[in-house]
């Protein structure tokens, strides 16, 4: 028992001896947040050391096991002190009174701030709802009234998409549907940060594919199709749409001269060599002044410049796009990763090579750093860096794809976790936006956070005092900073995180996800400052209708943040139901990482 009294006595001692440290910080922050920063120096040295063995012996006598400690840590250190001093018979050192007051202003405080900055639900759910708005959302009020009415308590839009017309337009809805739902509904604006991605591709030829539809045993079900219509006068004249509801595999869309279209009739054949050399037929079977529909018993490869055939006369075919390529890559290849923005050519022999969209982070990696494409789906590292004047080659060997292979696409994410870049978490656009997100919102949503001096950055062009900030960790500097980014950004007063699990899965690997989200929320739970849970939640309930079992348990862990926030999907109304349904039972039964020991009336027996 001496012995426990003297770890605590030195855990005491040591985390006040840590604070000081950090006084010339804390004495900047806003002075709402004063007691969060003093706790969040506090809990980052408890979780600096492995406290695991005290855990089990304090939990042998029936003293806390400190499991809970973030909302007051010293306060529940303390009352641990107290109660092993108590089973001693010695008087208690540190006062029950203070340690009662501290405990309960913890929670108090982390409500206040979440109120501050997310707002409230009206149903006095603990979790409130945030909701991306789908670019209809600027055209469609219903839309927006009906997200508003099955519990969206806040709504998201992201400056990545759409432009300053389309978001006042939303916000002129939401705006609309919170005086007649009669309930204030914040809205939080997402900067996008630089965005580090391929760069072009060159497209291939400009041929396209009429298909059948084949039953199991090659028997055709619909048949190949060709939309024809007269060539464009100029070059600006929309083509006619592909008529809608045809059965089978799309109409592939060509364009002929107007005297041999004028020409055609009901029944007429018309008979082409594709691509390959075969000899296709077919048969007009729809003609309107717009276009006519001609269906073949064959699959064709048709390139632009293949002649068509009718009655005798010919005609060459216009209008097909070039197809898209991509790079088709295994692990165990190469690829170089090049400042060269140019499209890459694919037809050139020896290794393949593709531009990155920001050359400054291709300059930056350096031999033996992870380079991840589109979300993870590729993982490769860097065996060399050539530098030739201003060009500068990263050539990577391919670690990691799905099994056969995965294709690299023009203009996909690349993420670089292993490596220092020279970036401000600010681009010129994002300085431009969050001009416009003062003016008109309520929250801005900065990505890109890594530092201390990121958030110093961000905090130096926040268009007005009273606007909320959230700060979405999604990279692996941004979680390993974290305590002193907190502590930076509690220097604003409406001040809160998003726990972005999307790019953080992608740097930090799925095994991590497992319990980083859940780091990140203890840490600003010490901080007393909100968090807001995003990526993928209720993901197959938003885009199919219908929830996985596993996401309803992740949903009812993400409700442990202030808010959660869902994505776009054609059945989000419906995600926004259940999650609300969720939020007011779940908060009768758990606060943060404590489960309320409120009645289960399914185990009653009387």
């Amino acid at each position: 028992m001496d012995d426990l009294l003297k770890e605590l006595d030195e855990l005491l001692e040591g985390m006040a001896d840590h604070a000081k440290q950090y006084e010339d910080k804390i004495a900047k922050v806003h002075p709402r947040h004063t007691v969060g920063a003093e706790n969040v120096v506090d809990y980052a040295y408890l979780r600096g050391h492995d406290h695991s063995k005290l855990q089990a012996a304090l939990s042998r006598v029936g003293a806390t096991r400190l499991s809970t400690t973030e909302p007051c840590v010293r306060a529940r250190i303390q009352a641990a002190h107290n109660v092993v001093s108590s089973i001693q018979g010695k008087e208690m050192k540190y006062s029950f009174a203070e340690i009662n007051h501290k405990m309960a202003q913890a929670d108090d405080l982390l409500e206040e701030h979440s109120e501050l900055l997310l707002g409230t639900s009206p149903n006095e759910s603990p979790a409130l709802i945030m909701v991306t708005l789908p670019a209809e959302a600027a055209e469609d009020y219903e839309l927006v009234l009906g997200f508003a009415q099955a519990g969206m308590d806040l709504a998201r839009i992201n400056c990545a998409h759409d432009g300053p017309e389309a978001w006042k337009k939303m916000i002129a809805n939401v705006r609309r549907a919170e005086k007649e739902i009669g309930h204030k509904l914040d809205i939080s604006m997402d900067l996008a940060g630089p965005k580090i991605r391929t760069a072009g591709i060159a497209d291939g030829p400009a041929v396209g594919r009429a298909r059948v539809t084949r039953d199991e045993a090659g028997v055709v079900l619909t048949r190949s199709k060709l939309w024809i219509t007269r060539k464009p006068y100029t070059t600006d004249t929309a083509q006619p749409p592909v008529p809608e509801g045809l059965p089978g595999r799309p109409a592939l869309p060509v364009q002929v001269d107007a005297g041999w279209f004028d020409r055609l009739t009901v029944g007429a054949q018309i008979m082409v060599h594709d691509t390959r050399g075969s000899r296709r037929y077919f048969t007009v079977t729809d003609l309107t002044p717009d276009g006519a529909l001609a269906q073949g018993e064959r699959n064709a490869y048709i390139a632009d410049g293949t002649l068509l055939e009718c009655e005798y006369e010919r005609t060459r075919v216009s209008g097909i796009p070039t197809t898209t390529r991509k790079l088709r890559l295994e692990a165990g290849d190469k690829l170089i990763l090049t400042t060269d923005q140019s499209d890459a050519d694919l037809e050139l022999p020896g290794v393949p090579k593709i531009g990155c969209t920001l050359p400054v982070a291709v300059t930056a990696i350096k031999v033996g750093e992870e380079v991840l494409f589109d979300d993870g789906a590729i993982a490769s590292h860097a065996i060399s860096v050539d530098k030739r004047g201003e060009e500068t080659e990263v050539t990577l060997e391919i670690d990691r794809t799905k099994v056969g292979g995965a294709n690299l696409a023009a203009y996909k994410g690349i993420n670089l976790p292993d490596t220092e870049l020279p970036l401000p978490s600010l681009t010129e656009e994002d300085e431009e936006n969050l001009k416009f997100i003062g003016e008109y919102a309520d929250i801005a949503a900065v990505s890109f956070i890594r530092t201390p001096e990121d958030v110093a950055y961000v905090l130096e062009r926040m268009p007005r005092e009273d606007l909320g900030l959230l700060l979405k960790i999604e990279t692996i500097p941004g979680f390993e900073n974290l305590p002193l980014v907190l502590l930076e950004g509690l220097q604003h007063e409406r001040f809160g995180v998003m726990i972005a699990r999307g790019d953080l899965a992608v740097e930090l690997g799925f095994a991590r996800m497992a319990e980083v989200p859940q780091q990140i929320q203890a840490v600003a739970e010490a901080a007393h400052i909100p968090t807001v849970m995003a990526t993928q939640i209720l993901e197959n309930l938003a885009k199919n209708g219908l929830p996985s079992r596993a996401e309803i348990t992740d949903a009812a862990v993400a409700l442990r943040s202030e808010c959660v926030m869902l994505n776009k999907g054609p059945h989000i109304t419906d995600a926004i139901k259940i999650l609300d349904k969720m939020a007011k039972k779940l908060g009768k039964s758990q606060r943060k990482n404590r489960i309320m020991l409120r009645h289960i009336h399914s185990w009653d027996r009387d």
